[in-house]
């Protein structure tokens, strides 16, 4: 998750693709933008919503499977989880495993992780919670663990890697095998839905929370870069893209208008559209390409009954043992 009130670092790190993303021939801003303090809120509400199928089915397959992976993970494992947010599933997962030794939560989004951190050491006090504030697309450090552990286990649920291009999931998965260390595993979470309808549903539901949840893009750059989007000249529209076997969101301008950020001007004709999130929805060659390519090799695969979505249970190579 993002904060709205990004640090100086933070801002200077990323400043230049939403400029460039404004003024490319197709705009588009990066979707880090959609998770500042409230799009993090909005998008729990979206959670919750009986269209939203990816929580319920992956809460559903770990509910089911924990036994298995704890078994597989084994006692006193160190768990990293970048983009830990409310920590439904995190939670869940903690319980389920025997004795963790500390768990690292990453997120950009400083006040909500601390308190999840809190609320942690209460209910698990025998749990080192160490959380980190650090932008996890980006390289980071992890504080040493106060206690020893006998392996790390990467928990990435949620089917955010499709939020990343196929590249940039790769080196993202590679980046989270090299932080993580020799002796490692990783719990993946990934959505292969590709039904148009159940997808529709999901991103673009009737109660206009995912549209609420787009535009505060909007409201997130007119806070932190004095930008003067106005939101009724907008609209949400969620496309799914077959060939690329992505979900797209948009935000599409309802007329001809003049958008100040930064002292430039950026102009929108009437229709035109700005890219926030892609949404892959990886076939299981796909991701298991994904996962090769950037150092793991697929352990498990637990897929849901209801839809294909799959955790994914994975280990290192073995030419990188």
């Amino acid at each position: 998750m993002v904060m709205s009130q990004q640090s100086p670092a933070t801002r200077t790190l990323h400043q230049d693709d939403v400029l460039e993303g404004l003024r490319a021939p197709r705009k588009h801003l990066p979707c880090r933008l959609l998770y500042d303090a409230t799009g993090a809120a909005l998008f729990e509400r979206i959670t919750a919503l009986d269209d939203y199928y990816p929580t319920r089915i992956e809460l559903e397959l770990l509910e089911r499977h924990l036994p298995q992976i704890a078994q597989q993970v084994g006692p006193e494992a160190r768990v990293i989880e970048p983009g830990s947010g409310e920590g439904k599933k995190t939670r869940l997962l903690l319980r389920g495993l025997e004795r963790p030794s500390s768990y690292m939560p990453i997120d950009v989004a400083h006040d909500q992780l601390q308190r999840f951190a809190s609320a942690l050491r209460t209910e698990l006090p025998r749990l080192d919670v160490q959380p980190v504030t650090a932008d996890y697309t980006q390289p980071f450090a992890l504080p040493t663990p106060q206690h020893e552990w006998r392996r790390s286990l990467a928990f990435f649920p949620g089917s955010t890697i499709g939020n990343f291009e196929p590249g940039d999931a790769r080196s993202f998965l590679a980046m989270l095998a090299r932080i993580a260390g020799d002796d490692r595993m990783l719990l993946l979470g990934a959505d292969g839905t590709r039904d148009p309808v159940a997808l529709q549903r999901a991103y673009d539901d009737e109660q206009g929370i995912t549209a609420a949840f787009n535009k505060n893009v909007l409201v997130n750059l007119n806070h932190t870069r004095g930008a003067t989007f106005d939101l009724d000249c907008f609209e949400h529209r969620a496309v799914w893209q077959a060939a690329a076997s992505r979900m797209e969101m948009q935000l599409v301008s309802t007329c001809r208008q003049i958008v100040r950020i930064d002292g430039q001007v950026i102009t929108f004709a009437p229709g035109e559209v700005i890219v926030t999130e892609h949404c892959y929805k990886h076939t299981p060659e796909a991701m298991g390409t994904i996962l090769s390519a950037a150092g793991w090799r697929t352990r498990q695969v637990f897929t849901s009954p209801q839809r294909p979505y799959r955790l994914w249970l994975c280990e290192p190579l073995t030419w990188q043992r």
